[in-house]
């Protein structure tokens, strides 16, 4: 998917909204277990549930991963129902050598055919370009992350005063542009959002944070967005999914996620 489409997506949708689908077997209705494949049942739910209030869906890879062979077929069911008019994001933190990253990225955008991965920077440019190689496929690279150790290493200033996650987006923008790649921001860290916009002014971000992290959603809008009203996938996960556990579960995953894009219409 361009950068053209999806802009154009979120503005008409007036909606920056991107589902992650963190689908834990522990978590999902216990009326659903029984089924043939309780998780790609569950997230077909969501998705039909929630389809026309957002503009993407994150399934985090770990929780496909975790459940060996059937997790992965779950995983590809999940993504082939996707609509075509939804940006898809593989949630997997990848970053390796060269020729490794070189089979990650072949796995996620030619075998899986996922719009973006999602890539840690610490191993430097090697490791990132071979994401970079495909056409209309996206890098989201990890910039100033939502956790709570995010301070431990992205924050620690070099000798001419720059941050760690500030030299991230200045250097990683030499490797890419603003049409393959992206970063994420976390959105607990709203007091950041004006100045990491400075820095990288015409990228798009993913925002991951608000709902049950308690990331501040005005803000990151009113300081994140670009001047087309696009720039940011501003991404829920268990806030939306989880937001029931009964046989309503679905209902209530939409009203969750309406909830979000109407505070999101808001700023259209």
């Amino acid at each position: 998917m361009t950068k053209a489409d999806l802009t154009r997506f979120i503005v008409e949708r007036q909606s920056y909204l991107c589902i992650g689908l963190d689908t834990d077997p522990l978590r999902i209705p216990e009326h659903l277990r029984s089924e043939p494949d309780p998780i790609f049942t569950f997230n077909k739910a969501i998705i039909d549930a929630t389809h026309d209030l957002c503009v993407a869906y994150k399934p985090n890879i770990a929780f496909y991963e975790a459940m060996g062979p059937a997790g992965w077929h779950a995983l590809e069911k999940t993504l082939e129902y996707i609509p075509d008019t939804h940006f898809t994001i593989a949630d997997a933190k990848r970053g390796d050598i060269g020729n490794t990253s070189r089979m990650y990225a072949r796995a996620f955008f030619s075998t899986m055919d996922f719009d973006a991965v999602t890539v840690a920077p610490y191993m430097g440019v090697d490791s990132v370009s071979p994401f970079l190689e495909f056409e209309e496929k996206w890098v989201i690279l990890l910039g100033l992350t939502s956790n709570t150790g995010s301070s431990d290493f992205q924050l620690i200033r070099d000798a001419d005063g720059q941050a760690l996650y500030q030299r991230v987006l200045t250097t990683a923008q030499t490797w890419g542009t603003p049409d393959n790649l992206m970063f994420v921001i976390g959105a607990t860290h709203p007091e950041r959002m004006s100045e990491v916009r400075a820095l990288a002014p015409e990228s798009f971000f993913l925002v991951p944070g608000v709902g049950a992290q308690g990331g501040d959603l005005e803000a990151v809008i009113q300081h994140g967005r670009t001047d087309d009203g696009g720039g940011l996938l501003i991404n829920s996960s268990r806030g939306i999914i989880y937001a029931g556990n009964g046989r309503d579960f679905a209902k209530d995953a939409r009203n969750a996620a309406f909830a979000l894009q109407q505070q999101m219409s808001g700023f259209f």
